[in-house]
């Protein structure tokens, strides 16, 4: 597979190259999956393909010709790429307009047109019943591809209307073998990256491309361990500031600009000299998710010390503290709170407040117990 730029994904590839190979590729196609995990790049590789001039279908995509390249470059004038924007961090209806104006038209380069649609979850209503003309009468050579997060932020009928490929977290040892590859890290570093990702490839490209990364990571991770044994004041207290570390690990994670100075000078991408303001809704959405997932990996980390399972742990640094913890910490109200975070998540997307929401579950996290 010269020229794809997917890995770890074996099924999906080969149901994607059989696509390309045929010139039969579905007219809607979901790529379901947790963020990070590649869904992106798999949506990139087919449209490579389609568009690729290599002569041989089952060469395609070859990477070297001028449609590849422009793939790559994001110039190609038969690709079409639609991501959230503005305050709400939405896809609206607007742009949704645009793409089934310009998917109606005759390619101008290749033998598609090729919209790839990053973050589908996040369409509103009015886009994707726009969306939804589209799909149910198609016209002409066009293939729609959604990634999305969560298939159930989409409407019913739009699900009925679209194939399903879902991807999964892959092998560390393939993430890191992808790190080295594009000297983003040495293997022991590219190791530890892997791992932390938690088989999220663009989570670990992510972490290896900007330094403060994982750091931020770091940072936030033991400040949620350190709650355990906090008090109802001090855990109600700490609220603001991870927030503040979630919105500069989210920042590192989506290559953002910098935007506001960090607490107490930590490490963090935000710059320094930038004067405070306050993070518009969608910021502090994003903030709020990036907590919970931290939270969700910490979690998870403390019940496979739990089951004294070390070396599955993600947070290796933080292994001694696990090990501590676990020993004090009631593992079934921990379960029970994973649980209870993954609702929380999705409630934030639908706009719960990210304050209040992390007020309630600091509360909620269970107290270490005493040492004897």
């Amino acid at each position: 597979m010269a020229g794809f730029r997917s890995r770890g994904h074996p099924a999906a590839l080969a149901a994607v190259q059989r696509a390309i190979r045929h010139g039969r590729p579905p007219h809607a196609l979901l790529l379901v999956g947790p963020s990070g995990v590649g869904k992106t790049t798999l949506a990139l590789d087919l449209a490579a393909g389609l568009l690729c001039q290599d002569p041989d279908p089952a060469t395609r995509p070859c990477g070297g010709c001028a449609a590849c390249h422009k793939v790559a470059h994001g110039n190609h004038p038969d690709l079409h790429r639609l991501a959230p924007e503005g305050a709400g961090d939405q896809i609206r209806l607007a742009q949704v307009q645009r793409l089934t104006t310009d998917l109606a038209l005759l390619p101008m380069e290749g033998r598609w047109r090729v919209a790839v649609i990053e973050s589908a979850h996040r369409l509103n209503p009015d886009a994707q019943n726009a969306l939804l003309k589209t799909l149910e009468e198609p016209v002409g050579a066009a293939c729609i591809i959604l990634a999305a997060d969560d298939p159930s932020a989409l409407l019913p009928t739009v699900l009925s209307r679209v194939a399903r490929l879902r991807l999964g977290p892959i092998d560390p040892a393939v993430i890191a073998e992808l790190l080295v590859e594009r000297g983003l890290a040495d293997a022991p570093r590219a190791a530890r990256l892997a791992r932390v990702a938690g088989g999220r490839p663009g989570v670990a490209i992510a972490l290896a491309e900007d330094p403060a990364a994982l750091l931020n990571a770091d940072r936030l991770a033991r400040s949620l361990l350190d709650l355990s044994g906090a008090d109802r004041r001090t855990r109600l207290a700490a609220v603001p500031e991870l927030l503040a570390d979630g919105a500069a690990l989210d920042d590192s994670l989506r290559g953002a600009p910098p935007e506001s100075e960090p607490a107490r000078g930590k490490p963090s991408s935000r710059a320094a000299a930038a004067p405070a303001r306050r993070p518009a809704p969608a910021e502090r959405r994003r903030a709020a998710i990036r907590v919970l997932t931290t939270w969700r990996e910490v979690g998870r980390d403390l019940v496979v010390v739990a089951r004294h399972d070390h070396g599955h742990v993600r947070h290796l640094d933080l292994l001694e503290q696990f090990v501590e913890l676990a020993a004090t910490m009631d593992t079934r109200g921990v379960l029970e709170f994973l649980e209870r975070l993954d609702a929380l998540i999705d409630a934030i997307e639908a706009y719960a407040n990210p304050e209040l929401t992390l007020d309630a579950l600091v509360l909620a996290w269970p107290r270490a117990r005493p040492a004897a």
